[in-house]
């Protein structure tokens, strides 16, 4: 019993927020009538200095006290908007680089809270790392970014929604994204947050020993995107 419960837990720490059940190439994309429209103003480039993707993962189950929580973070953005002036009308296009991803900078889940308090082990902040990127997750060798594409902006007086394409490792999802905009001559911050499935981006969260040790399928996502005029 030992032995089941320790090959669990080594299990538990290699693993991140889930695997997909198949991958398979992403074809050419065809023209997307839905896609971001072309509109006329002024283009900005996302400044990956001064943005950031992070990702708030939680262990669930009975025996989840084996298991962490994790700050999973990307800071090497890139990207473009379109905008003129009204933001309803506006269109951009993100991509977050696989390898690019930072698990549980000790920084990072200070400012999280008591949710991720405990030190995580340099072992399970590998582990998870290398398991994100693997052919079972992300396939980073296959399909080395996310991308995030607008299709409709709604919103007024700094509070807006978008709704989003998601591909990721080829599989494309649609999210309604909340977010507020600040906007000043030649610069965009955009920031939000939002609960998001696992499994509506296609990936399975991780579970062992009949789910006494998983992942919870929803995580916790919070951005902040910079954009500057080019």
């Amino acid at each position: 019993m030992l032995k089941i419960y320790a090959a669990a837990l080594l299990a538990l720490l290699s693993a991140e927020c889930g695997a997909p059940e198949s991958r398979q190439s992403a074809p050419d994309a065809p023209p997307n009538p839905t896609g971001p429209r072309a509109v006329a103003g002024a283009a900005y480039r996302i400044d990956s200095m001064q943005s950031e993707l992070r990702i708030l993962v939680y262990r669930a189950g009975p025996m989840a006290m084996l298991g962490h929580n994790h700050v999973i973070a990307n800071r090497t953005l890139g990207g473009w908007v379109r905008y003129a002036g009204t933001v309803t009308e506006a269109s951009f296009a993100l991509t977050v680089p696989d390898a690019g991803f930072v698990v549980d900078d000790e920084a990072m889940r200070r400012e999280e809270g008591a949710d991720f308090a405990e030190e995580t082990p340099e072992h399970a902040k590998s582990g998870t790392l290398r398991h994100m990127q693997s052919a079972a997750v992300l396939d980073g060798a296959q399909f080395p970014e996310i991308t995030v594409r607008s299709m409709k902006i709604t919103g007024a007086q700094g509070e807006f929604t978008a709704a989003v394409a998601v591909s990721v490792a080829g599989h494309e999802s649609t999210f309604e994204v909340p977010f507020t905009l600040e906007a000043s001559p030649g610069r965009l911050t955009a920031s939000g947050a939002l609960w998001v499935h696992q499994s509506a981006l296609g990936l399975t969260p991780f579970s062992a020993m009949l789910g006494a040790l998983r992942v919870r399928d929803d995580m916790r996502i919070k951005f902040r995107f910079v954009a500057a005029t080019l």
